[in-house]
């Protein structure tokens, strides 16, 4: 895939990791005179991304990996999108904008109110789960909707979606049955 970038470029190089949507893809070819770059799509990805459905001239978020001496805002996102879900409403209030979106239950088990989710590569705050509907919102305020994505995506499209992984090592921990042998210890 080639992508049509500029800031993202600045000293870029071979091999480095830029997250696209919200997935970690490697730099494969890169040209800052045409402001262009090239990742490949590897057959996992395309499975658990929403990327196989992008055309040319879509829109996508762009982040660089962090480097260990820049400043922490937000959550710990990896760029590993664990899967997709289906944005389902899209409600303006003031000028904020709610967004809900239904996820499987494999994914909805990580996702708490209050909690850390990644969007298409954007570190929100989950407002609301709604488990019986197999659903969670959240809120943009209208600075975040003029920088992402996510306000342009209509109603069924699909949004590449990274839980918290903290989560995830604490389901891993407690069924590997380690902390089970702690206690009898």
């Amino acid at each position: 895939m080639k992508i049509l970038a500029k800031t993202v470029l600045e000293d870029v190089h071979l091999g480095d990791s830029i997250s696209v949507n919200g997935t970690c893809l490697t730099v494969t070819e890169f040209d800052t005179t045409s402001s262009e770059f090239s990742v490949g799509l590897s057959p996992e990805t395309l499975r658990k991304t929403s990327l196989g459905e992008l055309e040319r001239g879509s829109l996508v978020n762009l982040e660089r990996a962090l480097s260990p001496s820049t400043r922490m805002g937000g959550h710990f996102v990896q760029g590993h999108v664990d899967g997709t879900g289906e944005i389902v409403e899209k409600v303006v209030e003031g000028d904020s904008l709610w967004v809900k979106v239904k996820v499987s239950s494999e994914l909805l088990k990580y996702i708490v109110p209050k909690g850390f989710i990644a969007v298409d590569g954007t570190s929100l705050t989950v407002v609301g789960v709604f488990d019986d509907e197999g659903c969670f919102n959240f809120m943009l305020v209208a600075y975040t909707q003029q920088k992402v994505v996510i306000p342009l995506k209509e109603v069924g499209q699909k949004v590449n979606l990274e839980v918290d992984i903290l989560g995830k090592y604490v389901e891993r921990l407690l069924s590997s049955g380690f902390v089970d042998s702690i206690k009898s210890s």
